[in-house]
């Protein structure tokens, strides 16, 4: 992790040739102000401002380095594609065995979204929500979730009592929670304990 110590006439001059020396800019660093400056006599012969800058942890970076560690010991080598949006960060997996990784009902994969949410807000001051996709199963798999709410909704109103379905994450519950929010017939609600938490649907 590069660091250097600059100074200025003020402490938005140091901080400046600090970023301009590091090659970087103001978000991807910590600033430790070691002395604010002060000015002299007609502003003159003042202290010089001098901070200390170091080039932030890139969790990021090291993130994808840890899912292309993982999925290669699962034998399963992969290529990463990351987007970044706001606060949230999308890694798109692609290779040959990405079945593999998916898993049943891609459970496996919700494993290990689990774990890259994990490493991705280790030790950082910003909090990143994670999708971990793989060749477009979370669009196959939501689209999936959709249909089946519709299909246990109908069921649900066509025989007057209550469908649980299976245990789900959170993000896959809220699927079919936001499939049937308009459903006048039925309304829905998520019981039990992670990881058995399951969706219940009930006729209005």
């Amino acid at each position: 992790m590069r660091e250097i110590t600059a100074s200025g006439q003020t402490l938005e001059e140091a901080v400046q040739s600090a970023l301009e020396q590091l090659n970087t800019t103001r978000d991807q660093v910590e600033i430790e102000v070691i002395d604010e400056g002060k000015k002299g006599f007609l502003g003159l012969f003042g202290s010089r401002a001098v901070v200390k800058v170091k080039l932030a942890k890139n969790n990021i970076a090291e993130t994808e380095a840890f899912i292309a560690n993982v999925t290669n010991n699962m034998g399963a080598k992969v290529e990463i594609k990351t987007t970044v949006a706001n606060t949230h960060v999308t890694f798109e997996l692609s290779g040959e065995k990405i079945a593999l990784l998916i898993g049943k009902r891609g459970q496996t994969l919700n494993a290990l979204q689990y774990l890259v949410h994990l490493v991705l807000n280790k030790n950082t001051k910003q909090f990143y929500t994670v999708t971990l996709d793989a060749e477009g199963y979370r669009q196959r798999r939501k689209e999936t979730l959709e249909t089946l709410a519709l299909k246990m909704a109908d069921k649900a109103a066509r025989l007057n009592k209550k469908v649980a379905l299976e245990p789900m994450p959170a993000f896959e519950r809220k699927i079919i929670h936001n499939a049937l929010q308009g459903n006048a017939t039925v309304s829905t609600y998520s019981d039990g304990r992670e990881p058995h938490r399951h969706i219940v649907i009930k006729p209005s």
